[in-house]
């Protein structure tokens, strides 16, 4: 598989190193000219100088027959140019976005760029994973399949307390997989008893969070 990596930074020289061992050809694209003779000196004809929003730089480098191109740079517009660019102008079959503040996620979802990766939204997902009371967190953003996964706790005042499964009024773009109490998970089916303190996972349509959240936490 031949990989256009955009940006050299840590990130992308890992990414480059990583995919080298595993077989694959890889092009690593850097416009910083100090950072890209540290680069050069590393990988030597793997590393490419030059802007990786500029047309001749990804046609220097191949950008047509690549398999995947993957933009990595600390600029979320460079790297959203870069994959609309490679995935419209030259039919790259797979791209993938790095997006560095969460708050721009909306402008690539509304490009179609669905596969994106932020380091951001991740850590804020496990650091309420791990608050001891939290709300609907999501944990899995499946863009592609226009689906979602998310994790809740059973609140003592939940009005699902005490319920099964099968007895709740779920949203109909929803579904339980599991439950997990006391370190241990369970597939969630119909006779599955939610009680307090339990955290449950979700699968659902992206817009239901609202709906979810109305029937399984507590109100006010």
């Amino acid at each position: 598989m031949y990989i256009l990596i955009a940006g050299g930074g840590k990130v992308g020289a890992n990414l480059a190193s990583t995919l080298i061992k595993m077989g694959h050809e890889v092009s690593l694209l850097e416009g910083d000219r100090h950072r890209y003779s540290i680069l050069e000196e590393q990988f030597e004809h793997v590393a490419r100088y030059g802007d990786a929003t500029e047309l001749f730089v990804l046609e220097r480098a191949g950008v047509e027959r690549a398999d995947l191109v993957v933009a990595v740079t600390g600029d979320d517009e460079d790297n959203l140019i870069v994959c609309q660019v490679a995935r419209d102008k030259y039919n790259v079959p797979k791209v993938i976005a790095r997006v560095n503040d969460p708050r721009n996620q909306p402008h690539f979802d509304m490009l179609g760029i669905t596969l994106t990766v932020s380091a951001t939204a991740t850590i804020l997902a496990l650091i309420e994973h791990q608050l001891p009371q939290h709300e609907l967190v999501t944990l899995l953003d499946l863009r592609r399949e226009n689906l979602e996964i998310v994790e809740f706790a059973i609140d003592p005042g939940s009005p699902v307390a005490g319920r099964t499964v099968r007895d709740l009024n779920l949203p109909n773009r929803s579904r339980l997989i599991s439950v997990s109490r006391d370190g241990r998970a369970e597939i969630a089916v119909g006779e599955t008893e939610l009680r307090p303190g339990d955290l449950v996972m979700a699968i659902l349509e992206p817009g239901v969070e609202d709906e979810l959240k109305r029937v399984l936490m507590p109100a006010g």
